[in-house]
C-alpha cells in the first residue's frame, strides 16, 4: 500500500473561507482583526514564519503589523513595549516570536502577553483550559496542538477510543497536544527523549504524533504494517538545505495507512489555526468575554 497524504491544503482553504466570512462580520460591528508580531533582531527563520502570518492574515481581512526590536534591545524596554501593545484597544493579538536575545531568555515570555491577546496559546491561563478538559477549539490554545485535532477531525479520523503515541514533551507541542487528546477520549501515550523503547509504544499506538525535533528520526522500524498506523509529523528540521519532518517520509509511505507531508502539513494548520485565534480573540471581546 502507498500511505494517503493528509495534506493541509483543503483544510486551510475551508478555513480561511470561513475566517473570511467572520472577518467580513466583524468589520461591519467597527473591528478589524488585528495582529501584531513582536520580533527582536532579524532572525531569517522568523521572518520566513513571519511572512507566511502575514500572507494568511491578510487573505482573509485581518490587518497585520510587524514591530522589528533591535537584537540589542534592553529588558525593559522591551516589557514596556509588549505593555504598551496589551493596553493598545486596537490591537487584538499579540506575538513574541521566538527566539528573542539571549538577555531577553529568562523573561517569562509565554506569559507576557495578556491572555486576551495572547493568539500563540501560550499564557497558563490560556493553557489551562486544556487541563481543565475543555473540548472548546474556538478558545485560545496552542496552535499546533489545535491544529492537529483540526486536521485529524476533517480527514475523518475518530479519536474517542484510539490508542495514540505522542513523541515529544515540549511545553508549546507535545504536553498540551496530549492533553488534549485526552480530552476528546484518546488513550494516550506521551514517550520522550527516557522512554526505554520507543518503537514498542509506536507500534502499538493507531496515530503516532512525531514532534521531536530531529530530521527523519523515525523509519520503518517504528511501525506495524497491519496498525495501518496514521502519522502527523509535527517536525520542521532543516536537512541539506529543505524543510524536513521528524520521520523518514519515503521510507515510511508504504507502511502506514496516512501521513502527514513536510512541508504542507501541519506547519499551514499551525498558521491558519493562529489566525483563528485571532478572529476568536476579536469575536470575544465584542461579546465581552476575556
Amino acid at each position: 500500500m502507498t500511505a494517503k497524504i493528509l495534506s493541509a491544503a483543503p483544510v486551510v482553504e475551508k478555513f480561511k473561507l470561513t475566517q473570511a466570512q467572520r472577518c467580513q462580520a466583524l468589520k461591519g460591528k467597527g473591528l478589524t482583526p488585528s495582529m501584531c508580531v513582536v520580533l527582536v533582531g532579524d532572525n531569517p527563520a522568523s521572518q520566513s514564519y513571519i511572512r507566511n502570518k502575514r500572507r494568511v492574515c491578510e487573505e482573509v481581512g485581518a490587518s497585520f503589523r510587524l514591530d522589528q526590536l533591535p537584537a540589542n534591545i534592553g529588558r525593559d524596554e522591551f516589557l514596556t513595549h509588549v505593555e504598551r501593545l496589551n493596553q493598545d484597544p486596537g490591537i487584538h493579538g499579540i506575538i513574541v516570536q521566538l527566539p528573542v536575545s539571549e538577555q531577553l531568555r529568562d523573561l517569562d515570555l509565554p506569559n507576557l502577553v495578556t491572555p486576551a491577546k495572547d493568539i500563540d496559546g501560550f499564557h497558563g491561563a490560556n493553557t489551562q483550559n486544556i487541563y481543565a478538559g475543555t473540548r472548546d477549539l474556538s478558545l485560545l490554545l496552542p496552535c499546533t496542538p489545535k491544529g492537529v485535532i483540526h486536521l485529524l477531525n476533517f480527514y475523518g479520523y475518530q479519536l474517542q477510543g484510539t490508542t495514540v503515541a505522542v513523541i515529544g514533551r515540549s511545553l508549546i507541542v507535545g504536553k498540551p497536544l496530549s492533553m488534549l487528546l485526552t480530552n476528546f477520549d484518546a488513550t494516550v501515550t506521551l514517550a520522550h527523549s527516557q522512554t526505554k523503547d520507543i518503537r514498542e509504544v509506536t507500534r502499538q499506538a493507531k496515530i503516532v504524533i512525531a514532534a521531536v525535533g530531529r530530521a527523519r528520526f523515525m523509519d520503518r522500524s517504528y511501525f506495524d504494517r497491519d496498525r495501518r498506523t496514521i502519522v502527523i509529523d509535527v517536525g520542521m528540521n532543516s536537512l541539506n538545505g529543505k524543510l524536513t519532518g521528524d520521520v523518514d517520509f519515503e521510507d515510511v509511505k508504504d507502511v502506514v495507512e496516512a501521513i502527514t507531508p513536510v512541508p504542507g502539513g501541519v506547519g499551514p494548520m499551525t498558521v491558519v489555526t493562529l489566525i483563528d485565534n485571532l478572529i476568536s480573540a476579536v469575536e470575544r471581546t465584542a461579546k465581552g468575554i476575556q
